[in-house]
């Protein structure tokens, strides 16, 4: 018997595969958010992953009409995880990545916890190191285009590891 639901438990990886733009095609890994927020119970093939604007997402969106079904990029700062995980929710997003807004973190991931607000949400929330972040939303600006292409959450396991296109900024 397994004494964990099904689903990702704390302390694992969750990984998506950015399809488009094309240079930056490559396998990143995310870390849930510890104490709130919802699991991937569905594979997107292909999503759009649509930088929030506001980075910080701490409030009323300019472009939460693109978020809509789609998974927001957030940046971290200004407001807590949840605070910004619920913004993205009331948009009507399906999940939320919010990169470190340490433009230089290429190993440390943050553990996303509650607040004190008592306040909840139900999509998924992950932490994305800052330098990936970062890398996503200049090749989006480099390319003039409004989000990226992906596949989330990706199985990793089934790919053999020389097949494994991972951000040869980050060591794995």
């Amino acid at each position: 018997l397994c004494p964990f639901p099904p689903g990702l438990r704390i302390h694992e990886y969750l990984y998506f595969q950015v399809l488009s733009p094309g240079d930056i095609r490559y396998i990143f890994t995310a870390t849930p958010a510890k104490d709130f927020g919802g699991v991937f119970n569905t594979r997107y093939d292909q999503i759009h992953l649509v930088p929030a604007d506001p980075p910080e997402a701490c409030g009323e969106l300019n472009n939460g009409v693109f978020i809509q079904d789609q998974i927001a990029l957030v940046e971290r700062g200004g407001c807590s995880f949840l605070s910004k995980t619920r913004v993205i929710q009331e948009h009507g997003g399906r999940a939320v990545i919010i990169a470190d807004n340490a433009y230089d973190n290429d190993s440390f991931y943050i553990e996303m916890i509650q607040d004190s607000s008592r306040r909840t949400a139900d999509i998924p929330a992950l932490f994305l190191l800052g330098r990936d972040g970062y890398m996503i939303r200049r090749s989006l600006e480099q390319h003039g285009l409004p989000w990226a292409v992906i596949s989330i959450p990706v199985n990793v396991t089934s790919i053999p590891t020389y097949e494994m296109m991972q951000p040869p900024w980050t060591f794995w």
